[in-house]
Order: C-alpha cells, then sequence, then structure tokens
C-alpha cells in the first residue's frame, strides 16, 4: 500500500476564527441541504485559505481544531444495512457505535434515510467499553430496539472506520462542513483493513434558502459534489465476498481523485 505523508492542519486553521460547540449546537438548519464533495488534502490547502478570507469559523473542541473519530458500524451476518444501501433502498439505516476522541465520549447512534433523502440520527451515550459490544447494556438494547428494525441479537461489529475531521461555519451561520481526513478502514469480521490515503470528503450542510459561499469555492477550485458512504467503502474496500458492484465505480473516482490506487491490506 502506498505510504502516505498527511498534512497537518492545526497551522492553517489558526487563520479561522473559532467557534465553541455550545455555538455550534445553537445553529439549526431548518430547510437542510446535504451535499458530500471529494478532494485531497494539498487541494484542501487552499479551500481552507479562502474559507478564513470568506469569514467562515473553525470549532475548537478540547482546544483542537482537527478532531479524531473512531466509528464501529453494525450489521446482521448477511450484511443487510450495506445491502440496502447497494440496492438503492430509499429507506435505510445504519447502526453504529462512534468515540469522539478528543473527549472520550461515546454513544450508540442511529442514522434513519426516509424516502425524501433526509437522514434523521439518533444517539444515547454508552461506556467506552461497550464501542465493540453493548449487548450487556439493558439501556442501549432497548434503544436501539426503540428507533431501529433490528435488536442487539440480531447485529455484530461489520466495520470500523477511523478519521480525522474539521468542522467549519460561515459567518451568517447559514452552513457548516464536516471535513473528513485521513479515513481508515477495518473489516471486523475478516481482519482486513484499507486507507483512502490523502483523499478527503466534505459534507456540506445548508439551510436551502441562503446562498453559500462555500459552493463558490468549491466550484472555483473544481472540486466535484459526490454521494459516498465511509461504510459503504469500507465493505467494498475491504469484504471481497460482499455484492459491491454498484460502489466499485466510487472506488475508481477516488483513485482517479488522489492519482494513486487503492489497496487492501
Amino acid at each position: 500500500m502506498p505510504h502516505t505523508t498527511h498534512i497537518d492542519f492545526e497551522k492553517p486553521l489558526e487563520k479561522l476564527a473559532p467557534i465553541t460547540l455550545e455555538e455550534m449546537d445553537s445553529i439549526k438548519l431548518m430547510n437542510r441541504i446535504d451535499s458530500k464533495y471529494l478532494t485531497t488534502e494539498q487541494r484542501l490547502l487552499q479551500i481552507l485559505e479562502r474559507a478564513a478570507a470568506a469569514g467562515y469559523r473553525v470549532l475548537v473542541s478540547q482546544g483542537a481544531r482537527v478532531s479524531g473519530y473512531d466509528s464501529i458500524y453494525f450489521d446482521t451476518e448477511e450484511l443487510r444495512m450495506f445491502a440496502d444501501h447497494h440496492n438503492r433502498r430509499l429507506v435505510r439505516q445504519k447502526v453504529r457505535t462512534r468515540c469522539y476522541l478528543s473527549s472520550g465520549d461515546a454513544f450508540l447512534e442511529i442514522k434513519r434515510k426516509n424516502n425524501h433523502g433526509r437522514t434523521k440520527k439518533k444517539r444515547i451515550g454508552i461506556p467506552l467499553e461497550e464501542m465493540h459490544s453493548f449487548r450487556a447494556d439493558d439501556a442501549a438494547c432497548e434503544y436501539l430496539a426503540a428507533h431501529s428494525w433490528f435488536t442487539a441479537g440480531q447485529l455484530s461489529p461489520s466495520a470500523e472506520t477511523a478519521f480525522r475531521r474539521i468542522t467549519l461555519v460561515n459567518k451568517e451561520k447559514t452552513e457548516r462542513l464536516t471535513i473528513d481526513t485521513q479515513l481508515a478502514f477495518k473489516n471486523c469480521r475478516n481482519g482486513l483493513s484499507a486507507t483512502l490515503q490523502d483523499a478527503v470528503i466534505i459534507e456540506l450542510k445548508q439551510d436551502g434558502r441562503a446562498a453559500s459561499s462555500m459552493k463558490g469555492i468549491l466550484l472555483d477550485l473544481r472540486v466535484k459534489p459526490v454521494r459516498v458512504s465511509k461504510y459503504c467503502m469500507a465493505i467494498t474496500l475491504t469484504d471481497p465476498q460482499a455484492r459491491s458492484g454498484r460502489f466499485k465505480v466510487k472506488v475508481r473516482t477516488i483513485e482517479k481523485t488522489i492519482g494513486n490506487r487503492l489497496e487492501t491490506i
């Protein structure tokens, strides 16, 4: 697998004014539109330079502008949730545990997408040691059964994803960006792993009624929109038995963007 030397973004982010988590939580995007984009770390430096000039602010949590995330995705033995996404089922779910490494907080999260393309997330706090298994936690199991189609007994760890995240907010507080770098995957069932090397996934969450400076920045820098799921990429790259033909196109798009082949080890 090609060795990737990653860029440290803490210094470039010092040009952006900070925003606290409390301020971030107060921003409600009632008519939200989500868009994802794919780029590289080098191009991200240019994006951040222009974001600073446009007055964007960066989330600072625990004194850091870049935060680590670790997630465990759960699925059925036959990968029902992965298959639903692959087969373009409009109404679908994902179940994961997630740890915010800067704080050590961990949650069980259920993401549900409806037939209008809207995604809603519900979560409950869990002890960090339950990241790989929460079956003994009655409250977590009851929460899962109440908010998903699955019970804890039907699910087991499927894939682990780890990445570093930058979060930006525009000065009008009408849009948020999550910028994920250093994406790495490990299959929890066969032990295979892969990374997206220096690929960067940007998700823009905006108020549909407001203009977006970031869309203009991305267009000017020729950063193209792309639909991509971290969980689906993890399974596609690390499970040769999974039926993932439709997602191979996404893999080729990422490879073309970074100029390297993605490999599994």
